[in-house]
């Protein structure tokens, strides 16, 4: 990921999804408001304020869970918080990435910044001050229900300020300790409390959700340009995206794909060729109903986004400080249970398992030559030559694969912890396989890519519109013309990276900024 000098200011409670995007798609530095410091030291006293008059408070001086009813002596609160992240740092699987964990940190620090949690500010300061030194904590992806808060993820953050365990550091693996002797960070110790306010939380399986949430906002504008790709190429009709038709249904992701669609094709002399003489009544529904689809998208996915935005800036830990003039009151609650970030990943994953689906149904149109009235396969000389036959297959694999992995992981839970954590959310896993499915679709929209430009290219010298000849011209600076078979995985690969990295929408920004809150 590129690196940039800006410094983002964070102020708890009020990230926005463009800082939060920023930081998922850039590394940049990052600092606290100076106005949250009163906050958290006030948040951090009243801690130390409970400790000193000895009660017994859930978090501060007992132990956890089912545990909770044990005192712990007050010269074993260090070691208390110490063990309980050394006991949860118990994740498996490959690591997150290094821009899912800038936006775990980041959530993090702003969800403990609001000063409800009781962490003192050289501990928030010190994640601060790993982020802005590039010292990535080496976080499992696996290990979390999504409930209690996303403790091993969570815990293996906190290992790295206490220089135990692995980080990463411009992608390479490296002890913690050593990582922080070289940047000058000293570990920290935790204090009553603060072990436990680190690790209950939301932040990963957000994290994943958000990175879910920003690839699926690529996938969506690269397969509405694809789409609008394949209409010209199978001389399709653009009146089945009439303004009036959208509006007298008023869905309004519906009404907003179809403007779009308008604009993707305005100019095209591709279609002006067949406007008179066309017998065709009606195009088939993956032609015709592209609005209607990818307008139900756009309103599942603007719907994830205003849920995870809520979460970015969320008090998830537990339990959590409440101040009434002088009274603190500690309230035990369970803002932990991630189910609001389980429903927004399992829609997440039925609007990119259907970018892909709709997309897979044209490609399948545009290798018909019944149907698209190009050549079989979308190659000169058939039968010598096989094509896009097999490229159709990999789309149909990666299509039917995604059909099982959008099956909703909120449906599913399990108890954990001797059944006082008897209803989880499975939020971690329904975010990470967001990742999985958003490649599976960027791959068959790629596949769509080139067939459609392979379609665009056999109506030359007709040329597309103005914006689809330049993802067309974009397209082909990467991958020339298919005239005979070739090796044709680096293709699919060099188009799906196109998908992946937003240039097919970069290459006209314009039509889709209002999709960008």
């Amino acid at each position: 990921m590129k690196q940039t000098n800006h410094t983002l200011t964070i102020k708890p409670g009020k990230l926005t999804l463009a800082e939060l995007r920023a930081a998922w798609t850039t590394h940049g530095n990052i600092a606290l408001a100076a106005e949250a410091y009163p906050v958290i030291d006030a948040a951090a006293q009243a801690v130390q304020a409970i400790v000193q008059k000895g009660d017994a408070a859930y978090g501060i001086n007992t132990g956890f869970g089912l545990l909770a009813k044990t005192r712990i002596p007050d010269d074993k609160l260090e070691q208390l918080q110490r063990n309980l992240i050394l006991s949860h740092s118990v994740g498996t699987g490959e690591l997150m990435a290094d821009h899912v964990v800038r936006l775990l940190m980041l959530m993090k620090i702003g969800s403990l910044a609001r000063g409800y949690s009781g962490i003192r500010a050289v501990v928030i300061d010190t994640l601060i001050a790993l982020y802005n030194a590039g010292i990535m904590p080496a976080i499992p992806v696996k290990g979390s229900v999504g409930a209690s808060g996303d403790l091993a993820p969570l815990s293996h953050m906190t290992l790295a300020i206490l220089g135990v365990g692995e980080v990463r550091v411009k992608g390479e693996l490296m002890q913690a300790a050593d990582a922080l002797k070289s940047a000058g960070i000293a570990p920290v110790v935790l204090a009553a409390k603060e072990g436990l306010a680190l690790i209950n939380g939301t932040q990963a399986s957000a994290a994943l959700a958000l990175h879910g949430l920003f690839m699926a906002e690529r996938l969506l504008e690269a397969g509405m340009v694809t789409g609008s790709l394949s209409l010209d190429a199978a001389k399709g009709s653009d009146s089945p995206f009439d303004a009036r038709v959208h509006e007298v249904r008023g869905q309004p992701g519906q009404i907003a794909a179809a403007a779009i669609y308008r604009q993707l094709v305005t100019g095209s002399a591709i279609r002006a060729s067949h406007l008179e003489g066309d017998e065709r009544v009606q195009d088939p529904y993956c032609l015709r109903c592209q609005p209607q689809v990818m307008g139900a998208c756009m309103d599942l996915i603007g719907n994830v986004t205003r849920t995870l935005l809520i979460e970015a800036n969320a008090v998830t830990d537990n339990p959590l400080l409440f101040r009434d003039g002088d009274e603190v009151n500690i309230v035990s609650g369970g803002n932990f249970h991630a189910e609001p970030v389980a429903f927004a990943a399992d829609t997440l994953a039925l609007a990119i398992a259907e970018i892909g689906s709709i997309a897979e149904r044209r490609i399948a149109l545009l290798i018909d030559a019944t149907l698209s009235g190009l050549p079989p396969f979308l190659v000169r000389d058939p039968g010598v030559n096989s094509g896009f036959m097999i490229a159709h297959v990999t789309a149909a694999a990666l299509a039917s694969e995604n059909k099982s992995l959008a099956h909703p992981a909120s449906v599913d839970t399990i108890p954990t912890s001797a059944n006082q954590e008897d209803h989880v959310s499975m939020a971690t896993f329904a975010a990470r396989r967001l990742d999985e499915m958003a490649h599976n679709t960027a791959a068959i929209v790629g596949i769509e890519l080139l067939a459609a430009a392979q379609g665009i290219d056999f109506h030359r010298p007709l040329r597309t519109s103005p914006h689809l000849e330049h993802v067309h011209s974009q397209l082909r600076q990467k991958v020339p013309f298919f005239d005979a078979d070739r090796y044709f995985a680096p293709d699919i690969e060099a188009a799906k990276q196109m998908v992946l990295k937003g240039e097919l929408s970069a290459t006209c920004r314009s039509l889709f900024t209002p999709l960008h809150p």
